[in-house]
């Protein structure tokens, strides 16, 4: 069984290695086995593996916050997924052919969708989702602004606002991503910049904006503040930068800016099974009708693994890198 390992933190492509491990065996009563069909390569893979994520395992260790497949064989207590039927694994370390894991950590998906979108459907189109329900109450018509749209969570975040009536502002720093973003339903898409908030307010006519979503952490934390209402809520998810947020005194005590954080890992754990179902049931059934979807610059198979990291890892690409370790 070939599985992507690490044995020191560092560069990812340069640490991580396809290997050859032991059959897994057969699963407990409580358990599966699943044929792993693809999984994309997130930032946080990436952190991961240069040791710069929030949780740092034991090593060596095998990566992977998403995958999806195939169950290859159910433990005799198991009722709700069956042998054949295709599945989302809520469990890390999925760089693998095959996963052995407790039933719990699978949710049954629909078949009639592209198995590489159902491989994204985990990480980035739940926190987009989670993000636009949790921090304000948003009805059509409403703004909200977003760094780093360009990212996986950027445009599923574009989507998913689309299809509820709410209006995006989408900040990025390359001039030639504007009509990429324009393109996938972006409203306003506008460069980063010392006068971000003037021109905010110029091209929204002077909307009233009461939620930021954060990936990037930095200075940027005082643009997007500059940019909303008094009492308005920035939600960080992430630190492109390295860098820490920052706001200033007067965005904190005249404007009452809330900035807060957003982690999926401990959403997910304070959510039952069924919430989780009814979860990644709705954003598959938007995988399903098109209204969400991830562009994909390049797939590559398991035992290339360091050269999919290479690519994953480069600057200005236009689209997720996914690796199919049953092809």
């Amino acid at each position: 069984m070939k599985v992507v390992r690490f044995a020191s933190f560092g560069i990812p492509h340069l640490v991580a290695e396809c290997v050859e491990m032991p059959d897994l065996g057969p699963p407990a009563e409580d358990e599966v086995i699943v044929d792993v069909e693809a999984f994309p390569i997130n930032p946080a893979d990436l952190l991961t593996l240069s040791g710069r994520y929030a949780v740092k395992p034991p090593l060596p260790a095998t990566p992977g916050a998403e995958g999806v497949g195939r169950v290859a064989a159910a433990g005799s207590a198991v009722g709700h997924v069956r042998p054949g039927e295709r599945v989302l694994l809520l469990s890390r370390e999925n760089w693998t052919e095959q996963r052995k894991v407790k039933a719990e950590q699978v949710l049954k998906l629909p078949e009639a969708v592209d198995v590489l979108q159902l491989a994204m459907l985990k990480v980035n189109p739940a926190t987009a989702l989670l993000m636009l329900r949790e921090y304000v109450e948003l009805t059509p018509g409403d703004w909200i602004i977003q760094d780093a749209a360009n990212s996986g969570v950027g445009a599923n975040l574009i989507r998913l606002a689309k299809s509820g009536g709410i209006k995006t502002v989408n900040v990025v720093r390359r001039e030639a991503l504007i009509e990429p973003m324009r393109a996938i339903g972006a409203d306003i898409v506008v460069l980063d910049g010392d006068d971000l908030a003037r021109r905010v307010k110029t091209q929204t006519h002077g909307a009233e904006i009461r939620l930021a979503t954060d990936a990037i952490a930095g200075d940027i934390c005082l643009r997007l503040a500059d940019c909303l209402v008094d009492g308005g809520v920035i939600v960080n998810y992430g630190m492109l930068s390295g860098r820490p947020c920052v706001l200033a005194p007067e965005q904190l005590v005249f404007k009452g800016i809330t900035l807060t954080g957003f982690w999926l890992a401990t959403r997910l754990n304070r959510m039952s099974y069924e919430e989780k179902a009814a979860l990644y049931a709705d954003l598959a059934q938007r995988a399903a009708d098109g209204s969400l979807h991830v562009n994909i610059e390049a797939v590559y198979p398991i035992d290339d693994i360091k050269t999919a990291l290479e690519h994953a890892e480069r600057e200005g690409r236009d689209g997720k890198i996914l690796v199919t370790p049953g092809a």
